[in-house]
């Protein structure tokens, strides 16, 4: 493969290899820092399966839900500065918003009660921004606010991103990059420019079989079968679905879904938050503190939530007391992890269900092994 694998952590190598040979990678790369050292870049595979078009160093890929941290990240850079406050309403800023007993902080930990829409927007209207952000002003929270945490699938990246919006005067997309992203040559963007589309690898999305009987099934699945269930209506918000191998919608800015980067960059970028460089140590160390947790309403799974920030469960592939992050639909993944001084990027194009995907987790356990060797 190639790439970099510095001494003593090749097997990273061996695992990025295998996940090829046994786990049916497309195209993939990983990037990982330690203590401010990167110690491995590697990639390789196909980005276009229908043209045969090479996997190469500066790929990028689409990430679905692994986006959120990096949106999170750009409102918390204006706490910062000290633009945002938190504990305010979020109609301070946004006054069509309404519902002023919401502030700012429940945007960030999926509390604001607005995970799903009574009607859905379209994929035109999603493109278009403003009407979505229509529906979300008229919209009554489905759950009191700040009571329980709720994944909001594709609200999250508009509830974000109308506040930065509103506070800087701009698209989430162009805060990124020219607050965060640009002066740190990070390669990842929300709304890719249509000079760089050419460099986007082809999303190769699992099959999903939405005609099966919810009845037929465990209870804990039923939900992601049931079209009526608050599961599957805040991830049908849009419909019918997004396709972010569509051009229009590369182009255009999903603030929850459709960043696209390098495995580079999104190390890079939790290898910022760890030096500072992003965020000041106080407002990180608040950010990824748990905020909220307990079985989320729409994922009906325990979850521990920071500010913008997933924090993972005792039984994750990727716990450490003070690791934190993002991972995306059909398998990517980004975090840090404090303690270990690991900074870790995890991209690829072929979705999986996360049931029968050991990738990400084969990458990571390579990487913390070789990690401990190695200090």
């Amino acid at each position: 493969m190639p790439g970099y694998t510095a001494p003593g952590f090749e097997p990273v190598l061996d695992a990025f290899e295998d996940n090829f040979e046994h786990h049916d990678e497309i195209g993939a790369a990983v990037c990982v820092h330690v203590h401010g050292e990167k110690v491995v870049d590697l990639w390789g595979g196909v980005a276009d399966p229908e043209t045969g078009r090479p996997w190469t160093e500066d790929t990028l890929q689409v990430v679905f839900s692994t986006t959120k941290a990096i949106t999170a990240a750009c409102a918390l850079h204006l706490v910062d500065r000290g633009l945002l406050d938190l504990d305010a309403p979020v109609a301070d800023y946004w006054p069509e918003f309404g519902k002023p007993e919401i502030p700012v902080r429940w945007l960030l930990t999926h509390q604001a009660g607005l995970a799903a829409l009574d009607k859905p927007v379209t994929p035109a209207e999603a493109l278009a921004w403003e009407p979505v952000i229509a529906a979300l002003e008229a919209q009554q929270p489905l759950w009191t606010p700040g009571t329980e945490p709720g994944y909001h699938a594709h609200a999250y990246g508009w509830l974000v991103g109308e506040v930065v919006r509103r506070v800087s005067g701009r698209t989430l997309g162009a805060y990124l990059r020219e607050e965060i992203a640009g002066p740190l040559g990070l390669d990842f963007w929300i709304g890719l420019p249509p000079s760089e589309h050419h460099r986007a690898a082809t999303i190769v999305s699992p099959t999903i079989d939405l005609s099966v009987d919810p009845a037929t099934l465990p209870e804990a699945l039923r939900p992601y079968f049931d079209p009526t269930s608050l599961t599957m209506r805040a991830s049908m918000a849009v419909t019918p679905f997004l396709n972010h191998n569509d051009p229009a919608e590369l182009a255009a800015e999903f603030p929850a879904s459709n960043g696209a980067g390098t495995a580079r960059g999104l190390a890079g970028f939790y290898a910022a938050l760890l030096d500072g460089r992003i965020l000041s140590p106080g407002l990180l160390a608040e950010a990824t503190t748990e905020q909220a947790g307990g079985v989320d309403k729409v994922l009906r799974v325990p979850v521990r939530v920071g500010l913008g920030f997933g924090l993972p469960n005792p039984d994750e592939f990727w716990y450490g007391p003070t690791a934190f992050g993002f991972p995306g639909y059909g398998g990517s993944l980004g975090f840090a992890d404090p303690d270990r001084g690991l900074a870790f990027g995890y991209v690829m194009n072929h979705g999986k269900h996360a049931a029968n995907d050991h990738r990400a987790r084969n990458l990571v356990e390579a990487v913390v092994t070789a990690a401990r060797f190695a200090s």
